[in-house]
């Protein structure tokens, strides 16, 4: 007996002295999961300051459209959310400027009728009424057309696209200002006249186109565009 006693002792597989219990104790388990979540791995998962803002500002407006709110706080949060809106737009602009293409279109103006030409509508009516005040009609008179396609390019009411001859322009911001179609015409025909059929361009002419330029710079576009087919 004290033999095979002896015996199964020795082949009974000893358990190491320092193997953690399988099922831990309550202060074993709260040290492994802290000594786990210590880990640096871990810190990566973690919201950021900008995702903890983005996700303040998307619950705020998501809950301004709940359709949970009252009905009387519906109009309030519409408007309140709107606003949230133009501030954020604002505040991109100014950050950020504006988006290329736009900043791009300005800084390469369209050619107008076939030549290229950077000036702006104002700085075209300037050089006009200096060649009116020498009495060089002629000059005066094209520069001063070219101030009014300007001028509408720069409002976005009429686009000039390559190759557009000043009648093509007269005949697609005639919708957007119909009460100046029949002058826009006869301006067109006075930048002919003394652009291309060499034609003395006289101060009667001169001051029609004046007066078609500034009949557009006051009028209120019809159409939001009057594109050029």
């Amino acid at each position: 007996m004290e033999l095979a006693r002896f015996t199964t002792s020795i082949a009974a597989p000893l358990a190491p002295m320092d193997a953690p219990p399988l099922i831990p104790d309550e202060e074993t388990a709260r040290r492994w999961a802290e000594e786990e979540l210590s880990n640096p791995i871990y810190d990566i998962a973690e919201p950021t300051l900008f995702d903890r803002v983005a996700q303040a500002v998307g619950e705020f407006i998501a809950n301004l459209f709940s359709p949970q709110l009252p009905g009387e706080f519906g109009p309030i949060a519409a408007v309140v959310a709107a606003i949230v809106v133009v501030v954020l737009i604002a505040a991109a602009f100014a950050i950020w400027g504006a988006p290329r293409a736009i900043r791009r279109a300005r800084r390469n103006p369209p050619a107008l009728f076939g030549e290229s030409d950077a000036r702006s509508a104002a700085q075209l009516r300037r050089d006009a009424h200096a060649k009116a005040t020498s009495a060089e009609w002629d000059e005066a008179i094209v520069l001063r057309f070219r101030a009014i396609a300007r001028g509408c390019i720069e409002r976005g009411v009429v686009n000039t696209p390559p190759g557009a001859t000043v009648h093509t322009f007269a005949r697609a911001a005639a919708p957007v200002f119909p009460a100046s179609a029949d002058a826009l015409e006869t301006a067109a025909t006075a930048f002919d006249d003394v652009r291309y059929l060499r034609r003395r361009g006289t101060a009667e002419l001169y001051r029609q186109v004046v007066a078609t330029d500034d009949a557009l710079a006051a009028a209120r576009p019809a159409i939001a565009d009057g594109a050029l087919a």
